[in-house]
């Protein structure tokens, strides 16, 4: 062999490690994209670790069954509204404004085409997996109607509103604000509405809301 031939060199030591965080987001994302490629049921685990470039040692260790990854998936696209929902965050701004907000961050999440995919798959197969409807129930439709109800009570107590029952008020809220959009997107009849279409029905149905609901000092 001569002197200036290379001998390749094995990598020594343990390999750079990734923070559990980082992973779990990948992992997420992963499975997101898995789950609108091939459904629920056909959706594999070992999939979702080969899309995300781990082992399926780390992705059993970090989400042990595909039903708490599909959980997993939905509190994720959840989580972001949540932040913008948050009363210290809509406080800076003045009612209508904060309203508007509010209506722009939940149809922002729910007629985004991510969603909209997300909740076919829920309906087609909830015959077969009830824990999927389930799941998205609890966690997209009650954590999110909740967060809007708690809003409108705390301007209630403000003085600014004047709102019998806040769950139900931001239940209405939520239909005049995404339900024939969303489901004519779903229907393959509309595609999803753009960003300032979203903030002009936003505007709209903020300003619909409050002349009915406004209080007479404000």
């Amino acid at each position: 062999m001569g002197q200036n031939s290379v001998i390749p060199k094995r990598c020594r030591g343990r390999p750079q490690i990734r923070p559990d965080e980082e992973t779990l987001e990948l992992v997420v994302e992963a499975a997101a994209a898995e789950f609108q490629a091939n459904g629920y049921a056909s959706a594999t685990m070992c999939n979702v670790a080969q899309r995300a470039g781990i082992s399926t040692k780390t992705m059993y260790r970090l989400i042990p069954r595909k039903a708490d990854l599909f959980k997993k998936v939905i509190s994720d696209r959840i989580g972001q509204f949540m932040l913008q929902v948050d009363p210290a965050e809509l406080d800076k701004y003045d009612l209508a404004d904060a309203m508007e907000r509010m209506l722009v961050s939940f149809g922002s999440l729910t007629l985004s085409e991510e969603t909209i995919a997300l909740l076919r798959l829920v309906i087609g197969e909830s015959e077969r997996f009830p824990e999927l409807a389930a799941a998205f129930h609890e966690i997209a439709v009650v954590q999110t109607t909740n967060a809007m109800a708690g809003w409108l009570e705390r301007q209630c107590r403000r003085g600014a509103l004047k709102i019998d029952n806040p769950v139900l008020s931001a239940s209405a809220l939520r239909g005049m604000m995404t339900m024939d959009l969303q489901r004519s997107a779903m229907l393959g009849l509309a595609a999803a509405p753009t960003p300032d279409e979203i903030r002009a029905r936003a505007k709209f149905c903020a300003g619909l809301f409050l002349n009915g609901c406004q209080s007479a000092g404000e």
